[in-house]
């Protein structure tokens, strides 16, 4: 029944292709993503506007460095949940049960052992961190308070993670978007009572981050628990034990994703590091850019898996006349959407920087981030085609070349060129990182006029 279902999906996508609806298809694939994704990104985005409301511009600082390490600390969970994931459905599409229950007990230990690592080490080297991004004298407090206490919870991020990776690989996408509300809507209101109620500062809104994720990872366990029937997996002891077939085919598949998703963070943390290095004022500024531009990623990361999908169901069938058609809807739609919020931003820009702050002294100098901010909008944009394309083509080198090209070598280098060759600053710093977004554009573009995606 489930193949059938499925065929006769693939068959109406087609149809409906051909009659010209595929806006209104990627837009009923890419909405629901694109609420979860808005969701998952309200923990760091409601502590920086509410410690930037209370504090001012050292708290900003603080949840913006320890936002960054945060992420970056989290690359093994995404990478090898992804991979997980995608096992997983493997596993399940051939009926081979017994290997799914393998696998899900050792993503469990293996994960959660990593992240207990993680979080040891990094508390131990604690100052080290910190000095090394070249945390303002200002925000250094609030900076140590955020990052440790993020990192006391770092096995909730792995364990939800975990949790979501089995329930998708299962093709139960509903329960984990609600798992990710319940986290959004709880961290939203404990950080207003512990910051702006309770005057607990930036630890208070780290601790409103980790309670959510808490009770995010609990309750998905529990209800991952009480369906262990459904899933294959018992929950005994000797269920957990490391397979050593399963690892290596998780090894295999997350090391690469995992590399692809540290690539983005390292770089932005080494910009970080040198941003921090000009002052708190620039820090905390540093904070809204990232922030804002974590938005128009959202809707960017959406309508690529949106259009990923479209590109490889087609592929499938051997539709390639389609596929131009799909990659022009999807980078039209950014594009459009990444106009009519840059006019925003260009005609309300204080309004933008006041929703996170009323530091007079940050809200001095923000106008160096507002033509950054718009060009990091369209870098978005036309990123969303490009990884349609060699996603949508299964091409995971080419997805990894993109990643390391992106990440590390072209931001790092256009920051430093413009930061430090040309004298710029921090603005340079801003500039490059934009710049580098559209990196995936030309690579993509490239790849699609090569014609190999057809094979």
């Amino acid at each position: 029944m489930q193949k059938q279902t499925k065929t006769g999906s693939s068959a109406t996508m087609v149809r409906d292709l051909t009659e010209g609806n595929v806006a209104k298809l990627l837009f009923t694939f890419a909405m629901p993503l694109f609420v979860a994704n808005a969701l998952q990104a309200v923990y760091n985005l409601v502590d920086m506007v509410v410690v930037g409301q209370v504090i001012g511009g050292p708290g900003m600082s603080a949840v913006s460095i320890g936002g960054d390490v945060l992420h970056l600390l989290t690359f093994l969970a995404m990478g090898f949940s992804s991979a997980g994931q995608v096992i997983i459905a493997q596993l399940v599409g051939a009926k081979r049960l017994d290997d799914v229950r393998r696998l899900i007990g050792t993503m469990f230990t293996f994960l959660l052992a990593v992240s207990l690592t993680i979080a040891v080490v990094c508390f131990l080297i604690r100052d080290p961190i910190l000095n090394w991004l070249n945390t303002p004298a200002e925000s250094y407090s609030y900076t140590m308070d955020y990052m440790v206490t993020c990192i006391v919870g770092l096995p909730f991020i792995y364990g939800y993670n975990i949790v979501s990776a089995i329930l998708r690989g299962m093709g139960d996408s509903r329960r984990p978007f609600i798992f990710i509300a319940i986290a959004a809507v709880l961290n939203t209101v404990l950080d207003i009572l512990f910051v702006a109620g309770m005057g607990m500062g930036a630890f208070g809104a780290a601790l409103a981050t980790v309670i959510g994720q808490g009770v995010s990872f609990i309750v998905s366990l529990v209800y991952l628990y009480k369906n262990k029937e459904s899933f294959g997996f018992d929950f005994r002891p000797e269920s957990f034990k490391v397979d050593s077939v399963m690892l290596q085919k998780l090894l295999a598949l997350g090391i690469p994703m995992a590399i692809q998703s540290a690539a983005v963070s390292f770089s932005k943390i080494v910009l970080t590091a040198w941003i921090n290095a000009e002052g708190m004022i620039y820090s905390a500024l540093s904070g809204i850019y990232n922030k804002v531009g974590m938005m128009m990623a959202i809707v960017s990361n959406s309508f690529t898996t949106a259009g990923s999908s479209m590109v490889g169901q087609n592929l499938g069938a051997g539709k390639y006349e389609r596929i131009l058609k799909i990659l022009r809807v999807v980078s039209i739609t950014g594009i459009t959407i990444a106009t009519v919020i840059s006019g925003l931003v260009l005609l309300f820009p204080q309004a933008m920087t006041e929703m996170f702050t009323s530091d007079a002294a940050v809200l001095a100098e923000s106008s160096l981030i507002i033509l950054p901010i718009i060009l990091n909008f369209y870098g978005a944009a036309t990123r969303a085609g490009a990884f349609a394309i060699i996603n949508g083509s299964g091409n995971s080198r080419l997805n990894l070349l993109v990643a390391l090209i992106d990440g590390m070598i072209s931001r790092i280098g256009f920051a430093a060129l413009l930061g430090f060759a040309l004298h710029m600053g921090c603005q340079g710093f801003w500039y490059g990182d934009a710049i580098a977004g559209f990196m995936p554009m030309v690579i993509g573009g490239i790849f699609y006029l090569s014609g190999k995606w057809k094979k």
